[in-house]
């Protein structure tokens, strides 16, 4: 029993720190239908530029902010390679990807794994600090839950905004956002700031519940993203209190307990990222599957 609660510890925990970066993912890919490779960039960007931030003694819930921002004008720089000088979406965001690395080496100083050990981090301190000891061993989760709750509650007042619905013009008719006198792709641009920016929030997080930072993390997490986000907006679609933000949070939990359960049976560690990538295949495919048939349903009564 205490392996079983260990487990599902762990699932939630990750499944709520990587649900930050899968509702980043939701925007670009669903919202504004840009595949966007440079979240495996961003993702350790801010792991990076939060372990230096705290080590140089920077309040933690600082840290993540200072990550944010830094994920954020990396997906600038791919929105603009994208829309100023139109190289395209997935060249756009590979090149990004491909220039982050180095760039996240020279925040750590040429260190691929940089460690902070017994530094304040938001799972330690502050408002952690003063939980009950009867809930103490859960405070990564808690304090994971207050995270996202935190980054839904602003996104959904966001696509709630002008702005918002022009974000979701923008992905699906851009021809509309020009007849109302704006600009598609200054939306995009937007659009691209806000999905790094919670990927690199993410891989801030990650780092302070690790206590450290590693520049390879982000191999595979825009994989991760794309799963959940189709897990979550496949099987929570029609559940009508359940808005996509949240939907997608569900996901990547799913989709942890998914990789748990998989190494529980026994599957090599060496094989993770292949697990990885036949369930975000899984997830496409059925998704796919599930679409078209919704399609066909909906073209036999008219043609009846």
């Amino acid at each position: 029993m205490d392996i079983l609660l260990g487990l599902l510890v762990n699932v939630l925990e990750e499944g709520l720190i990587y649900g930050v970066m899968a509702m980043g993912v939701y925007i670009t890919y669903k919202i504004l239908d840009f595949p966007d490779l440079s979240v495996d960039g961003s993702f350790p960007m801010g792991a990076c530029v939060t372990a230096v931030l705290i080590t140089a003694g920077v309040n933690p819930w600082l840290a993540c902010i200072g990550s944010f921002v830094c994920g954020a004008v990396a997906g600038c720089v791919t929105g603009l390679l994208h829309v100023k000088l139109h190289i395209s979406d997935l060249l756009s965001g590979i090149l990004v990807m491909t220039g982050l690395y180095s760039i996240n080496l020279l925040i750590t100083g040429g260190q691929a794994t940089m460690q902070f050990y017994n530094q304040n981090t938001i799972f330690t301190s502050g408002p952690a600090a003063l939980l009950p000891e009867a809930v103490k061993s859960y405070r990564v989760i808690i304090v994971a839950l207050i995270a996202v709750v935190i980054v839904k509650v602003l996104l959904d007042l966001y696509l709630k905004t002008k702005s918002g619905l022009l974000l979701r013009a923008a992905g699906s008719n851009a021809q509309y956002v020009v007849s109302l006198g704006r600009d598609p792709g200054k939306m995009k641009i937007i659009g691209l700031a806000i999905g790094n920016g919670c990927a690199a929030l993410s891989g801030g997080l990650l780092s302070q519940q690790t206590e450290t930072a590693n520049i390879a993390s982000g191999t595979g997490m825009v994989v991760m993203a794309l799963a959940s986000v189709i897990i979550g907006t496949s099987l929570f679609r029609r559940v009508k209190f359940i808005k996509a933000t949240c939907a997608v949070v569900l996901g990547a939990i799913l989709y942890k307990a998914c990789l748990v359960i998989a190494m529980q049976l026994g599957l090599p560690t060496n094989l993770l990222k292949l697990l990885m990538a036949v369930l975000f295949t899984v997830a496409l495919v059925s998704n796919n599957l599930v679409s078209k048939r919704r399609k066909k349903q909906y073209v036999d009564p008219v043609q009846r």
